[in-house]
Order: C-alpha cells, then structure tokens, then sequence
C-alpha cells in the first residue's frame, strides 16, 4: 500500500495521512465505510475514535464525523470484536478488518465518483489479501459500491435503511449492511448487534464457496 499516493491531486492538498485498512489480517468481517474521518486522516487508522476517549464531543462538524469511529467501536466492543479501554485512535481489534472506498480526506466535500474509482485497486487488494467471509458496508455510499461490484442484483435496488441488519447473498461473499451508526437509532443498534451476533453464532463459514487462503 502506497503511503505517499499521489493519483489524486486535489486530495493531496486537504489530506494529513493516507489512510489504509486497519486490524486482524486474517478477519472473517471487514468493514467499509466512505472516507476517513478527521481522526483517521490524523493518525491514518480508519474509523478511528478521536481524542475524546469514546466519548461523543461537543456537537461540531469533526466531532460528528468522529462520531462515527467512536460509536462503530462500542457495536464491535458488544460484539466481543473490539478491546474495550483500548486506545480509540489504534483500537485492539480480533476478527475484523476497517477500511474505506477512498484513502484521503477532502474536509469539505464527500469523495467524487472519480476519487472512488481510483482508489478501488487499494480495495480490491485488501479484500484479496482478508479474504473475508463478511462484508459490512457504513452507510449508504460504501452500500451502493458494494453492492455493484459483489451481488448480482442492481445496486439501486438496495437502500441502507431497508436493507440494514440483514443479509444479502453476494457474489463470493455476504453483505451485512449499516446504517451509519451517526444516524442510527437505539432500535436500529440492537437489531443490527443481534442480527450479527446470531451470524457470528451460526456456521457462516459453510455459507459460500470461499476460496482457501
């Protein structure tokens, strides 16, 4: 992975770090969410928690966005995924792989098509060497360019909210979408944690054809 990419100029002015995949190489789940937020883009590790120790800060634009890392480490650490106490910029992670669509943060814009595009060589190849069993698309966009590229239906057809908690058979692997967890609901969290939890328990191995590592 190319710490010092330069494929996309624009993004090379705004961004602090490069920011590729984090966590157990050997994960059965990896999970994508659209772009680091600004905690990732500060110590280049994604979905990361911010300075504030978990805890939600104080209603500004980077702590919404931080938000994410930190309330995305609670639903791993119920899941038994994620090390609680462990430092939320550089998480203890077992069993999961964090990643995003695009490597580099714009701060006042989400990533264009293009940038998605360029970026999907770095994807693809974290998702060759995971090998995961499990694909949890963050959000609607990270949905969307799943969906295009592993089912079999049009990605259209597919709606964050609709499809959140469930799971779509895909090609060579499962999709268990997310509402970002920014936007969910208490009912949303706890539909999404035991949904997972009884794949986590079933034999979701058995479940595709997966090719050996």
């Amino acid at each position: 992975m190319d710490e010092q990419c330069r494929n996309c100029p624009a993004l090379c002015e705004t961004r602090t770090t490069v920011v590729h995949g984090y966590g157990d190489v050997g994960a059965d789940f990896l999970f994508v969410g659209e772009r680091p937020s600004p905690a990732a883009d500060e110590v280049g590790v994604p979905f990361a928690g911010g300075g504030v120790g978990g805890e939600d800060g104080d209603g500004g634009e980077d702590d919404d966005e931080d938000r994410l890392g930190q309330r995305l480490q609670r639903i791993l650490q119920r899941l038994g995924l994620c090390v609680t106490g462990s430092d939320p910029n550089r998480p203890e992670l077992a069993n999961v792989y964090l990643t995003n669509l695009t490597r580099c943060r714009d701060p006042e814009r989400p990533p264009t098509d293009d940038e998605i595009g360029t970026c999907e060589p770095y994807l693809n190849a974290e998702i060759r060497m995971i090998n995961p069993e499990i694909l949890v698309p963050v959000g609607e966009r990270a949905l969307f360019e799943l969906a295009t590229e592993y089912t079999t239906r049009p990605a259209s057809e597919f709606d964050v909210a609709d499809d959140h908690a469930t799971t779509i058979r895909g090609r060579g692997f499962e999709l268990v979408p997310m509402v970002d967890p920014r936007n969910q609901t208490d009912d949303q969290t706890q539909a999404w944690v035991e949904h997972f939890a009884q794949l986590m328990a079933s034999d979701y191995r058995q479940t595709k054809g997966r090719q050996k590592r």
